[in-house]
């Protein structure tokens, strides 16, 4: 039997929530304000698809386990799909100047063209753009 879900919720630990919606407002996402409060909020991706910024004291009340310190250790690599080799540039612009910092140059395998970057707490971030017919569907 395969597993089908209707959404995704990635759940990250900040340090500074206002800081976090300041940079990632500049890369150009919103938040819905009814689940934004001063412990967490909810960055809106896509249609289906959510980031949960969480204070660290609060994302800790989740999990019995320690948060790792992103910007020492990886623990999961954010992957966006793009929809084109210019949008991934200008995401990945907008992050840096944001205040992101360089995760790899810019990946190129003809078919598929990669960007990453770091946002201020260290979280991982891969932007890409994958030509019609080359996903696994």
């Amino acid at each position: 039997m395969q597993v089908t879900v209707d959404k995704i919720f990635v759940n990250l630990p900040v340090k500074d929530l206002k800081s976090s919606m300041e940079f990632f407002g500049n890369v150009g996402f919103t938040f819905n304000p009814q689940f934004t409060d001063d412990n967490a909020t909810c960055m809106i991706i896509g249609e289906n698809i959510y980031a949960m910024l969480l204070v660290e004291d609060y994302f800790k009340t989740f999990t019995k386990k320690e948060i790792s310190d992103a910007t020492k250790s990886t623990e999961a690599i954010i992957a966006l799909s793009a929809g084109s080799r210019k949008e991934v540039d200008e995401i990945v612009h907008r992050a840096l100047k944001a205040g992101g910092t360089p995760s790899n140059e810019p990946i190129d395998h003809g078919f598929m063209y990669g960007w990453s970057f770091q946002d201020p707490d260290g979280h991982l971030w891969e932007v890409f753009y994958m030509e019609q017919g080359q996903d696994s569907e």
